[in-house]
């Protein structure tokens, strides 16, 4: 399968969250053309800060392989991580990430700065915009949609601003 294949597969992912009353992001580990793990956001369900879909997958990936270097592996996520997934991709040694929709508010791959970039240990590629248009759909119709009052979730408007 192709980058745009598998970023089918986590807005998949992100359907889920969505249904779930969840921010639809969703996330995918894959090694070796084989996926490993898979998640989507569930802080509002899970009641934590932490719950974020790629901090999940690579946690299911861990465990899956037994270990927590995933440098044969790639991460497929529909939205920019944000500087804790940043972080944990940096972590974990993720030797690529592929993300769908850019996150002018929280981006640690670009948009507001570059994580991978800054001379840590470890620097997994990146690659921005792949499905952009259908991941950014898919959050921008889920923010319609909660302005609506036809999301329930937990979400105050205020943490919303900040997604």
């Amino acid at each position: 399968m192709d980058d745009r294949a598998w970023m089918r597969l986590a807005l998949e992912e992100a359907k889920a969250a969505a249904a779930l009353g969840e921010v639809p992001v969703g996330a995918l580990v894959v090694r070796s053309g084989e996926l490993i793990a898979k998640a989507h956001n569930r802080r509002e369900t899970g009641k934590s800060a932490l719950a974020h879909a790629e901090c999940l997958a690579i946690d299911e990936a861990c465990k899956t392989l037994g270990g927590w270097r995933l440098h044969e592996c790639e991460l497929y996520v529909t939205l920019e991580p944000c500087p804790m997934c940043a972080g944990a991709i940096i972590n974990s040694r993720l030797r690529r990430v592929v993300y769908g929709a850019r996150d002018p508010k929280a981006g640690c791959c670009g948009s507001v700065t570059d994580l991978f970039a800054l001379p840590f240990n470890h620097r997994p590629e990146a690659v921005g915009g792949v499905l952009e248009e259908e991941c950014a759909g898919a959050l921008r119709a889920f923010f319609q949609a909660k302005r609506k009052g036809a999301v329930n979730t937990t979400v105050t408007s205020e943490e919303a601003q900040e997604e």
